[in-house]
């Protein structure tokens, strides 16, 4: 890139002074440049088109003085802001003195100066000009590291003021960020350390589950696995049931035991919308009622029954206390995309814990290496942009849009060219996408029932394709295969007192909400966070 260009290319805005008299100005390196084109000089008819560039004021004297006080929010914010100026004009300043060592260079191999000059005086200046330059190019690296860096404080400080993190914070953190502004980056820099560590511990054997989890409608199976002669059985909190179908067609959800002896009903068959207990004959309704009970008087019998519903090709229970919710969440792929693959699979892992893994796609580079991630390269930056109370947002720099749905459900669409590969641009730009559906069903404390859902929005002549479901469940263990071996070895460290969320930084925004909202409904909040 050109001075011009690269000058051309820093753009923060920043107020503007007319243009005055030459001043000289100093900057780290000990290279004095001239900050200010003045009216009169050889020089300054040459670099008049780049005077609006380089005619900054210089923002240091503007800033307000805050030592030894305690900043509210907006001063806090004011300081970032500061500071980011400050950068920028310092790093106008580097480019500037770049330009001008460039025109000495040039000056030096002119051909009328070299008929003045020997040859040694030439080597001379060009060693010294070499060394500024050098100065120079390692100056303007520093100022973009810290305009980068200072960027990324500003983002977030306005995180946690929208998200209204900062009440969170102790008296002392408070102290601690109100410093001047040279030591600003510093102290904001421990508040951002100390927050997240202070709001996530996930760590020790994993607990009961709150039952204020328990009061949401959880998808527990697809409607095409559930025919009317077959069963399902299921674990959810800690506690088996068995799904099927009545004499009406409509699905039930009764606690698999039967309550004669306590054997497992799902060993037994469903006998006319009834299911039937494989020890002594009994059957029950779906909901929960013995109906039949073999060679004795039927006795007034029943076992617990959860509330389920079957909609738009998921079956669903509630097994809170509270009263269902009226409707239902929906699950359906967007407008355009064909349903290829549904697989279930139960996993030995803490649904929490496989959340946090779905919710995150930093790691891709790194552990999908053999599957879908393979050649991917690692980016210098992963951020996931979202708004500022939300749990849905979009990958940067991948295609993909992504969002958590209360209470374990993950959606993704991912924009690719074609199978496998990524475009690199946002998944709207993107000519062919693929919608995945993940629910994490809580089954017990370490384990988790997965129900995955496959769409695409091209090709739909390979659903029809014979054998294409099973290579779609090949594809879909390869890849959960190299998430679990990372993610059980976390559960066991967990277990024995690691804690899982000690250092959370900029990508893991998705995975820190989620558990920012269960913190809040196993508190009973009656708001939750993140959540309309």
């Amino acid at each position: 890139m050109t001075a011009v260009a690269t000058a051309s290319a820093l753009s923060l805005p920043i107020s503007l002074r007319s243009p005055s008299k030459l001043v000289p100005r100093k900057v780290r390196g000990n290279i004095g440049v001239f900050a200010v084109f003045g009216e009169d000089g050889g020089s300054v008819s040459k670099k008049s088109a780049w005077s609006t560039l380089f005619n900054v004021e210089d923002p240091r004297p503007k800033a307000p003085l805050y030592k030894g006080k305690i900043l509210d929010v907006n001063q806090a914010l004011e300081v970032a802001r500061l500071d980011i100026q400050y950068l920028d004009w310092r790093a106008r300043q580097d480019v500037l003195t770049i330009m001008m060592l460039h025109e000495k260079v040039v000056e030096v191999l002119n051909p009328l100066a070299r008929d003045y000059k020997s040859i040694g005086t030439l080597k001379k200046d060009l060693a010294e000009l070499q060394d500024e330059l050098a100065q120079a190019h390692k100056q303007v690296h520093i100022s973009e590291a810290r305009v980068s860096a200072a960027l990324d404080k500003l983002a977030y400080m306005e995180e946690l003021v929208n998200d209204r993190l900062l009440q969170a914070r102790s008296t002392t953190e408070t102290d601690q960020a109100a410093t001047s502004p040279s030591s600003s980056a510093q102290s904001l820099e421990t508040a951002k350390r100390k927050l997240p560590r202070k709001s996530l511990d996930v760590s020790g054997p994993v607990k009961s589950y709150h039952p204020s989890l328990k009061n949401f409608w959880y998808p527990v199976a697809f409607s095409a696995d559930l025919k009317d002669d077959t069963m399902i059985p299921i674990e959810c909190f800690e506690e088996p049931w068995v799904i099927f179908r009545g004499k009406d067609g409509r699905p039930g959800c009764v606690r698999n035991t039967c309550a004669h002896r306590a054997c497992p009903l799902h060993l037994g068959s469903v006998n006319e919308g009834r299911i039937q207990c494989p020890y002594h004959g009994w059957e029950y309704s779906t909901d929960g009622k013995c109906e039949k009970m073999p060679s004795t008087k039927l006795l007034d019998v029943r076992i617990k029954s959860l509330p389920c519903f079957e909609q738009e090709g998921m079956v669903w229970v509630w097994p809170g206390s509270e009263p269902p919710a009226a409707k239902l969440p929906s699950l359906q792929p967007p407008q355009g995309f064909v349903i290829h693959a549904e697989i279930v699979m139960e996993l030995p892992v803490e649904h929490g814990l496989l959340l946090d893994n779905l919710l995150d796609l930093a790691h891709a580079p790194f552990t999908h290496t053999s599957t879908f991630a393979k050649g991917w390269s690692v980016p210098s930056l992963v951020k996931f942009l979202t708004p500022a109370s939300g749990l849905q947002g979009y990958w940067d720099p991948y295609p993909i849009d992504m969002e958590f749905r209360p209470p374990c459900m993950v959606l993704s669409t991912i924009g690719i060219s074609k199978p496998g590969k990524l475009e690199g641009q946002s998944a709207k730009q993107c000519a062919t996408h693929l919608h995945q559906l993940h629910v994490c069903l809580p089954s017990s404390r370490q384990k988790t029932r997965l129900l995955y859902r496959m769409s695409l929005d091209f090709a739909p002549i390979l659903k029809h394709v014979p054998f294409m479901q099973h290579l779609w469940r090949h594809f879909a263990e390869k890849v959960l295969n190299e998430d679990l071996r990372l993610v059980i070895g976390q559960q066991e460290r967990m277990i024995n007192g690691a804690n899982v969320w000690n250092w959370p930084v900029a990508y893991d925004k998705l995975g820190v909400r989620y558990r920012l909202w269960r913190d809040a409904v196993e508190r009973g909040e009656k708001r939750l966070p993140f959540t309309k």
